[in-house]
């Protein structure tokens, strides 16, 4: 009875299905595609993480890991779940960010893949689990959902090629299209369930392009077209997220044909909107509808008479026409022990139950199931739930800092390096490289500072003159001089401009002052940091086409 039930468990989570309808060659595509988002992540993080949690950073990690022990004693390792508890100076923050970087390059040319996958996720995680108001985005979870299942997804060995020796294992596939499927369709029931109307008349994309937290230059010309494609773009959105991924749970013909209709839907999304590597990561989940059967022929044109798997005896090729070759099979092997197999059962398993769970949650709210286990996964963001777009913005604010060192009479802007704030500075495409302070600012415009008490704590920073703080912004205006003796943040509404407009002037943006939005904070003689009254800000007087 032992070795029957033994045998469930192996065809579970031991090596998965070989032959044509295998997943070698969208698993290596996956795991090279996983190995360059994650070397986009921690790129990004290189020069921004000393002024987002560094010692002179907007957030300090020192402080954050003394109000977590502080609370909870022990249990702070499992809330807070990163090596930076060892310390969390500028140097080891660096030092994070290239060991990330190394065994990323690692993945991509397929050294050790799970060795260095898990090196990504526990150096990524020790980020996260770090970076306070700095991770609070879905991407995060989904690198970190997916990053932690493709270590049980990726073949053993140093230079495993393809892993034609070990197949990966039908949970670990599953989980990480269950993944993609979560993605688009918990993103849809919230939809629904947020009772926004802009979704329930079809006018969520009137203003997307313009509103969403780092527009595109593309966007501004999409933006531009009729409303009745913006309908047919939200009616779409919703049919793609609630009907059509539904065809990952049908015959692979119909996983192909949702394959080929969400790839290019990314691809669109990618062009028209920064959102960091999230996108790409969709892109590269969804490349598991595919199986070898379809892959290999698009694989022999790039390669000349690459037989299917690596010669062993028992393998099964497929040809250039798609039909197969089958010679005698022995078992493949995992190259995972009892105690492994059984290990990676177990933690597979509670993802599966959590991420079940939360959906269940979403559609069936009134349906009872323990939630401890979901809780005890929450700080690993290994088992999420996702909701993009849920609510749609009503428009689009930007905060900015200014700087005086005359009492206030004349001030100094701070440019941004990603946000819009020049009017005639077109939208750029930067993703998937992730700008966490300039998104985090588009997330506290819609809210009042108090929520968002890092845009006050970066005020003190530019009062001091941090060094880290400074590297966010694209450029210093009190260069070669003291910092400024007072530093304030002030908000404004912008606006797309229309064809006729950008022909005229030039311009991509109007902005209209909207007044203050955190106090001001000034350096009095003594050295210390101090709120200050200034004179209200009068705001300015819209054009008059943006009353109408």
């Amino acid at each position: 009875m032992f070795e029957r039930w033994w045998h469930k468990v192996e065809w579970l989570f031991g090596p998965g299905r070989i032959g044509a309808k295998g997943h070698l060659n969208a698993r290596w595509l996956f795991l090279r595609v996983l190995g360059l988002i994650y070397f986009s992540a921690f790129y990004s993080l290189v020069f921004q993480i000393r002024g987002l949690i560094g010692p002179q950073g907007i957030l300090p990690a020192s402080e954050y890991f003394a109000v977590v022990s502080r609370y909870l004693g022990a249990g702070k390792f499992w809330y807070a779940p990163t090596l930076l508890w060892l310390t969390w100076s500028d140097k080891a923050l660096m030092v994070l960010c290239w060991v990330g970087l190394a065994a990323s390059i690692l993945v991509i040319v397929n050294f050790w893949p799970r060795a260095t996958l898990l090196i990504c996720f526990v150096a990524y995680l020790s980020f996260i689990a770090a970076a306070q108001d700095f991770s609070s985005y879905q991407s995060d979870g989904m690198l970190l959902e997916a990053g932690f299942i493709a270590i049980f997804f990726a073949p053993g060995g140093f230079r495993p090629g393809r892993g034609s020796a070990a197949p990966p294992s039908r949970v670990s596939l599953f989980l990480l299209r269950w993944e993609w499927f979560r993605i688009y369709f918990e993103s849809g029931v919230a939809k629904l369930a947020s009772g926004d109307p802009q979704w329930r008349h079809l006018a969520a994309m009137d203003n997307y392009y313009q509103n969403g937290p780092l527009p595109t230059w593309i966007g501004w010309y999409v933006q531009q077209l009729p409303h009745w494609v913006h309908a047919g773009t939200a009616g779409a959105t919703l049919l793609l997220e609630l009907v059509i991924v539904l065809g990952l749970f049908l015959p692979r013909r119909y996983k192909i044909i949702c394959f080929w209709i969400v790839t290019p839907w990314e691809a669109a999304i990618i062009l028209t909107a920064n959102y960091t590597f999230l996108n790409y990561l969709v892109l590269a989940l969804g490349v598991l509808l595919l199986d070898d059967l379809y892959l290999e022929p698009i694989r022999e044109r790039f390669r000349r008479k690459v037989p299917y798997a690596e010669p062993r005896p028992g393998s099964v090729e497929v040809t250039g026409s798609g039909a197969e070759r089958q010679t005698a099979i022995p078992s493949p092997r995992s190259g995972l022990g009892r105690g492994e197999l059984l290990l990676a059962g177990f933690l597979l398993t509670w993802i599966f139950y959590s991420t079940t769970t939360q959906l269940i949650a979403m559609v069936a709210p009134r349906i009872p199931l323990p939630a401890a286990p979901v809780r005890a996964l929450d700080p690993f963001r290994i088992a999420n739930q996702y909701g993009l777009f849920a609510v749609m913005t009503m428009g689009r604010y930007e905060i900015e800092f200014q700087g005086s060192d005359d009492g206030g009479l004349t001030w100094k802007t701070y440019p941004f390096r990603y946000k819009p704030q020049d009017v005639r500075e077109a939208p750029g495409i930067y993703a998937p490289y992730q700008p966490r302070f300039d998104w985090n600012l588009w997330f506290a415009s819609l809210g009042g500072w108090r929520d968002y008490t890092f845009v006050p704590l970066t005020e003190e920073r530019l009062l001091r003159g941090s060094p880290p703080v400074m590297m966010l912004f694209k450029a210093d205006p009190f260069a070669g001089q003291p910092p400024p003796q007072i530093v304030r943040s002030v908000i404004w509404q912008y606006w797309f401009t229309d064809l006729a407009t950008k022909r005229r002037t030039g311009d991509w943006w109007r902005r209209q002052m909207l007044g203050p939005y955190a106090p001001a904070l000034e350096r009095n003689t003594a050295g210390r940091i101090v709120a200050v009254d200034l004179p209200d800000i009068a705001p300015e007087t819209p054009p008059a086409e943006l009353l109408k």
